[in-house]
């Protein structure tokens, strides 16, 4: 599958394609007299221990006794305050939060390329090879460059090559946008090493140049200069001394690391592409998807997504099959085990002070970015989320200590590499000690779809535990009705603060259903089981039915039906939450308010409502919401755009497509449950299900025709399409099974 374009990238943001493998990413622009690839390492942070005396992780800087407790008094009296109020009680001024930083550019500068764009030009990411290519003709040559990031040797490798010898020269030069560096270049290798002037954080890159016939030259200023060699290539290895270890967040020097990267490297250029091929390969074939797409090979992507209407067409569907696999692909490239997770922009940033720091934001985003792993067959993907979790909860266990006087642990509203798990003071966006529930969800899902007991036992529980913990030590009486609540709460970027509102509860709920169910699996004590039961029997759950037919974004009944506001954190218990199945009355208020949210709002928000409305099983409605995010939320290049530029809609969109096709989230398997009339004939390959299943549908006339599942675990699964007799079959799986109905069956 690829994306391709007629011209070479005038724009990082909209135009670039982009390669990684996790800890590295590169974006390619494809220009002619000078290629251009800017690079990033994702642990090349600003912030942190070193840029400011005594870094405190978000933690009040001075003791506040009372401060929560006061507030909690205020909204008891008031029932409402206004979020500039409680940011003066409770938040503080951000200080070494820093920011992810751009590691620099790679320039190729050719003499003799031409000065126009040839007819004969094409840019393009083949995204099932994970290999971004650029080609022309000029003057009767042939040039072709390609350039791919390797998971398994750790390197971004580029080559150049012409079909007449002796055609390729080049000067291959590094620049940074800030003067931290030297470069200096010696045996055809470029080292580029310096410390963040901000907090001393030391790194360094290294790329290794060689050709095949012609010269390759080291140059005083820092440059290596190919001439007239029949091909070249190169490998780009970079890396920092950050550790994500608390307090210090420190290393070793990376000069070692990343030398022995680029000597194993550097061998043959095929063995290196041939392991980068099977890596990737062996990921992104898992799943396969046909919608009726069709597209004229002579379409570049860019027009492909300008002629975009959503319509019954060949292309549309087209358009739609590779935003899917786009999304999956991302995902490979920006989260592979061994570095941190992908953040706001993935991997992928050319600023030093890019939107929103490309940090990690909890009240959505970074959850969002791994909604489709495992349903889309990409369970290694989580390992980095996984081991970001595990490491905040050390920092998390102090902000629970000194901010709440309770056990457990905490994050607020966004955090970053240096363990930020405390407040600042945007009153809108800053007090979110709910997160910490919501982070442990995802380890949960990871559970619900592999099974292991080693994994829930020694990774996600813990943490599970931990963060319920300290709900079991922060949740309040309301003095209203009795019920426990989150206080003082917030429903994301929206309204005033309460008591209770509707987020914070199902979160809550979401959280201590999860934790009594992992206990109980794993047998842990029976006096923290009924701790965990005696809090949901108290618990107000988060669901009211409001005087319009809406289901309540607060406790009181202040939702305004006019309000088209981009949030709407309270449907939560619908997706990625459990607590609403469809048929209910609570299904049915969350479509009144859905409904008069509207269709608009940001990149991720419409990617959030693709996935509310399949749960609604409205599967016409899903694709109407993929089709606006196409239209008005889409770059050139496919990225999702907010704007400006953030990765968690294309993640969301690919999981509300998977939601279309395949849900599982009430311990059934419930086959095509939103399918849309615009995909009335098609097939899916490789989706994985909830319970340890992986499933192939074929589809025709908008009736599934053929069900094919391959179990993962031995136990009794329930499996629900118009295809089974009666509508739903239950039966006792063996692991290694197929189980086919249909024309098989």
């Amino acid at each position: 599958m690829v994306l391709w374009y007629s011209a070479p990238a005038a724009d990082w943001e909209r135009e670039a394609l982009p390669i990684g493998n996790g800890a590295l990413g590169a974006m390619v622009f494809g220009t002619l007299a000078s290629e251009r690839l800017q690079f990033n390492e994702k642990t090349l942070w600003t912030g942190g221990p070193g840029s400011v005396q005594g870094y405190d992780h978000g933690n009040w800087r001075e003791a506040r006794p009372g401060a929560i407790a006061a507030v909690q008094d205020e909204l008891d009296a008031q029932t409402r305050l206004d979020p500039e109020s409680v940011a003066a009680e409770l938040g503080q001024p951000r200080v070494g939060y820093g920011a992810h930083q751009t590691f620099g550019d790679l320039y190729l500068d050719i003499p003799d390329a031409p000065t126009a764009t040839p007819d004969s030009y094409r840019r393009e990411l083949d995204i099932s090879n994970a290999v971004a290519t650029v080609g022309y003709t000029h003057q009767q040559v042939r040039h072709q460059r390609e350039f791919f990031a390797s998971y398994p040797d750790g390197v971004i490798a580029g080559r150049l090559s012409a079909d007449r010898p002796g055609k390729v020269t080049f000067t291959l030069r590094y620049t940074s946008p800030r003067s931290d560096f030297t470069a200096t270049a010696v045996g055809g290798r470029l080292t580029v090493r310096g410390a963040l002037e901000d907090n001393g954080l030391r790194f360094e890159a290294q790329i290794l140049l060689r050709s095949k016939g012609g010269t390759v030259t080291s140059n005083a200023d820092g440059t290596i200069t190919v001439a007239g060699a029949d091909s070249a290539w190169f490998v780009l290895a970079a890396g920092t001394d950050y550790a994500d270890t608390y307090p210090d967040y420190r290393g070793e020097d990376p000069h070692a690391a990343v030398t022995r990267t680029i000597d194993r490297a550097g061998e043959r250029y095929q063995s290196l592409f041939a392991r980068h091929l099977s890596d990737h390969r062996a990921l992104f074939d898992r799943v396969t998807l046909d919608i009726g797409q069709s597209v004229p090979a002579d379409v570049p992507t860019g027009r492909l997504l300008a002629n975009y209407t959503g319509a019954a067409s060949a292309a549309d569907r087209a358009l739609e099959a590779l935003y899917f696999q786009y999304g999956r692909y991302l995902l490979i490239a920006s989260s592979r085990p061994g570095s941190l997770p992908a953040n706001l922009q993935g991997v992928w940033n050319h600023s030093t002070s890019p939107p929103w720091s490309a940090d990690y934001h909890t009240n959505i985003n970074i959850q969002m970015n791994y909604w489709p792993a495992e349903a889309t067959n990409l369970a290694e993907t989580t390992a980095p989320y996984d081991r970001f979790v595990e490491a905040l909860r050390a920092p998390g266990r102090r902000t629970a200590k000194e901010m709440f006087g309770s056990r457990g642990w905490v994050v607020h509203n966004e955090t970053n590499p240096y363990g930020f798990t405390g407040v600042h003071d945007w009153a809108t966006a800053f007090w979110f000690p709910e997160a910490a529930a919501w982070l442990s969800g995802q380890l949960y899902e990871h559970y619900r779809f592999g099974g292991s007991t080693d994994y829930l036992r020694n990774a996600a529980y813990p943490v599970m535990k931990e963060a319920a913990e300290f709900w079991l030590d922060n949740l309040r009486t309301d003095p209203r009705d009795g019920t426990l609540v989150v206080t003082p709460s917030y429903s994301p970027e929206h309204g005033d603060f309460t008591a209770g509102a509707a987020m914070s509860q199902q979160i809550v709920h979401d959280l201590l259903t999860n934790t009594l169910e992992a206990a109980g699996i794993l047998g842990d004590s029976p006096a923290f089981r009924r701790s965990l039961e005696k809090a949901l029997a108290e618990l107000d759950p988060g669901l009211r039915i409001g005087s319009w037919g809406q289901l309540q974004e607060w406790k009181a009944d202040l939702d305004d039906p006019a309000d088209d506001h981009r949030h709407v954190s309270h449907l939560y218990a619908l997706h990625p939450g459990r607590q609403i199945e469809p048929g209910t009355k609570w299904a049915d208020a969350a479509k009144v308010s859905l409904t008069a949210r509207g269709d608009g709002g940001t990149g991720w928000s419409k990617a959030w409502k693709i996935n509310f409305w399949a749960r609604l099983r409205d599967g016409d409605h899903a694709h109407k919401m993929l089709a606006e995010q196409l239209k008005s939320s889409t770059l050139p290049n496919l990225w999702d755009t907010h704007p400006p530029f953030q990765i968690d809609g294309n993640f969301g969109a690919t999981s509300g497509m998977v939601e279309m096709l395949l849900q599982s989230q009430y311990d059934a398997i419930e086959v095509l449950p939103a399918l849309p009339a615009t995909w009335p004939d098609g097939s899916v390959r490789g989706l994985r299900a909830r319970g340890g299943a992986t499933l192939d549908i074929d589809w025709a006339d908008g009736q599934a025709t053929r069900i094919a599942l391959t179990a993962s675990r031995t136990r009794r699964l329930t499996v629900r399409s118009d295809l089974l007799p009666g509508g739903e079959t239950t039966f006792r799986a063996i692991a290694g099974r197929r189980y086919v109905w249909g024309k098989e069956g």
